[in-house]
């Protein structure tokens, strides 16, 4: 399985990433160990998607950053609740 997540920071910055792991992910973003998210942790994990496919993850992963908006990322994470 791979998983296309979303974690936000105390800032309400988004970082949007793949990986068929998400716990090691997210463990790795919190101990510095990604270049992005080094400095602007801690990092929540708020959304996440299963998908078969590496490739299928990646596509949404790319469709999700072409959106650029806060407000939608926003209203995804709301409405899995």
């Amino acid at each position: 399985m791979f998983y296309m997540y979303i974690l936000r920071n105390e800032k309400d910055s988004f970082y949007i990433g793949t990986t068929n792991n998400i716990d090691k992910r997210i463990k790795q973003h919190n101990s510095h160990q990604s270049n992005y998210t080094r400095n602007r942790g801690p990092w929540e994990l708020v959304y996440e998607e299963e998908f078969q496919s590496r490739s299928e993850a990646i596509k949404r992963e790319y469709y999700l950053k072409s959106q650029k908006s806060k407000k939608y990322l926003n209203s995804l994470i709301a409405s899995k609740s």
